[in-house]
């Protein structure tokens, strides 16, 4: 399912969440930071995203879902040689940094998600994107 906010900048966040309320809280924080909001329900949905040729400025993996978890589909993503897209980690379990930073995620925050967390880590992603239009 793809959303997009009015006003929406050019950045494509992919979310990976497969609980609904987490899914909808965390794809509101995304849209009213402005980004295009993808919703894929497990780490192969999003490794099947990026093996069609989709592309994402962020990534957001919850940790422990059903076929694939976070950390394995971030694996895998990496091993496509996407290098440039910001994946970060997000779950409530007390050991999911080190799964998550041990797989290749660049950040990992943990739930609940605020927009205080996350409007930082977005501007970042914007700038780094700017800058390479440059």
């Amino acid at each position: 399912m793809e959303l997009k906010a009015k006003g929406s900048t050019s950045i494509k966040a992919l979310l990976v969440e497969d609980i609904g309320v987490c899914r909808l809280v965390l794809s509101t924080i995304l849209l009213r930071l402005h980004c295009e909001v993808i919703l894929a329900m497990n780490g192969k949905e999003a490794v099947d995203l990026f093996l069609a040729g989709k592309k994402f400025d962020i990534v957001l993996f919850d940790k422990n879902m059903p076929i694939m978890t976070g950390p394995e589909a971030i694996v895998k993503i990496r091993a496509m040689g996407e290098t440039n897209v910001k994946m970060v980690g997000v779950s409530a379990d007390n050991h999911a940094m080190e799964a998550f930073m041990s797989a290749g995620a660049d950040l990992f925050v943990p739930k609940p998600m605020r927009m205080e967390a996350l409007g930082p880590i977005i501007q970042e992603v914007i700038n780094k994107k700017k800058s390479e239009m440059v």
